[in-house]
């Protein structure tokens, strides 16, 4: 549930002139005007998710940051709602940034279709080889296959996010799986 209620904070209308306000200016102090009511909730739900203070209040300033950002790029019809969706996904990713090296099996990104065997078993270079091979995908490739890995979103998500249609979405993730197994079987001759 969204505990972003509307009753204390800016009303809808007064968060739409705002935000329509920043993106025409590019003033980070009108987007900070439309931020501080919320700081306090941004820092509630941190604090559910990351339960350390400091953690939290470093989180408020970046996920201010990532507004900066990514209000002058999306399509905002309801600011409350969309800053809490933020916030929970920037706590997930921070979670996940802690616990990458566990939560990150090649099989996994793979869907068990690669099997990599290195002679010295060091997985750790098994991860920067899939780094590399990563980085040569092409751009819609590489943010299909980040979105839906690493950062666990479902196609609906990534169609969402990324503004390509739910097919392309598709078959960017299954070219660039193709793409990253070609590659690392490549690295492994």
């Amino acid at each position: 549930m969204n505990p972003f209620k509307p009753s204390a904070y800016n009303d809808d209308a007064a968060d739409q002139q705002l935000l329509a306000n920043y993106r025409e200016t590019g003033d980070v102090a009108v987007l900070g005007r439309l931020y501080k009511p919320y700081m306090g909730l941004v820092y509630g739900v941190c604090l559910k998710y990351l339960k350390d203070e400091e953690l939290c209040k470093d989180a408020v300033m970046q996920i201010f940051e990532e507004l900066v950002n990514k209000a002058a790029r999306h399509e905002v019809k309801q600011f409350r709602s969309w800053l809490y969706v933020l916030t929970r996904n920037f706590c997930l990713m921070e979670l996940r940034k802690t616990k990458k090296a566990e939560m990150v099996n090649l099989d996994d990104v793979m869907e068990n279709a690669l099997v990599l065997h290195h002679e010295d078993g060091d997985s750790e270079a098994t991860m920067k080889a899939l780094e590399r091979c990563m980085q040569k995908l092409p751009a819609a490739q590489k943010q299909s296959i980040s979105l839906f890995y690493y950062e666990e979103r479902c196609y609906k998500e990534v169609a969402e996010q990324t503004g390509y249609s739910m097919n392309e979405v598709k078959s960017y993730i299954q070219n660039g799986k193709r793409n990253l197994k070609i590659c690392l079987e490549k690295n492994r001759e």
